[in-house]
């Protein structure tokens, strides 16, 4: 059974407004992935999940999510998001536009990927994450040794991971760590991949001067 962990982060921002906290109590219920949950799933057994199957790690707002769900209404999108505000502002575009391929786990990535079926996930997503600036800090970015070995775990055989960030060093760490968890790099640079939307973190790092990088990385 895996070991309870800790959680850096924020998992909530400026207060809800009314129509967002109904969002969270009517529409979330019906579109969270079950059996995730350490209180509903406390052996940690793995779940049952729609195939094929794309994950989206700290979806932010959502605009990529329903986008690429948009787009390729034949596959399931799962997004993680633990930012109680993100989950909200997705729901809100779900609202408007709803797109029965979604599916969402408002938590931890980490406690997602305990329960994923190996080979499950055909394409994942890590767009703009928390950069954790500090160096002492760098052991909470999401390309360390653990999440992507849970997540190589979850990828079929040549599943795509897709990244981008516009903090030079976390690049320079996923190259490392991508790597060495025997991820392949199939490309890098300034430009994105085909299908891309433009995220408001994305816009926030142009507004102030930071260019984005985008690598693709593939499971062997």
């Amino acid at each position: 059974m895996t070991q309870w962990r800790n959680f850096h982060g924020r998992t909530h921002g400026k207060t809800l407004r009314q129509g967002q906290r109904a969002l969270l109590a009517g529409a979330l219920p019906d579109l969270t992935l079950r059996g995730v949950t350490r209180g509903e799933n406390p052996a940690r057994e793995t779940i049952a999940v729609p195939s094929p199957l794309w994950l989206e790690i700290g979806f932010g707002s959502g605009e990529h999510l329903v986008h690429s769900a948009r787009l390729h209404p034949d596959v399931t999108h799962l997004g993680a998001e633990p930012f109680v505000n993100g989950v909200a502002a997705l729901l809100a575009k779900l609202a408007a536009e709803p797109l029965p391929n979604v599916l969402l786990h408002p938590g931890d990535a980490r406690d997602l990927l305990d329960v994923l079926p190996e080979g499950s996930v055909s394409r994942a997503f890590l767009l703009y994450p928390d950069p954790w600036p500090k160096a002492r800090h760098h052991k909470r970015r999401f390309v360390t040794p653990g999440p992507l070995g849970q997540l190589a775990r979850a990828l079929a055989p040549g599943a795509e991971l897709r990244i981008a960030t516009d903090i030079e060093d976390y690049a320079r760490q996923a190259r490392e760590a991508c790597a060495a968890t025997g991820f392949r790099l199939l490309s890098e640079g300034p430009e994105p991949w085909e299908g891309w939307t433009r995220t408001r973190y994305e816009a926030k790092a142009l507004r102030e001067g930071r260019g984005p990088r985008y690598q693709v990385w593939a499971r062997p």
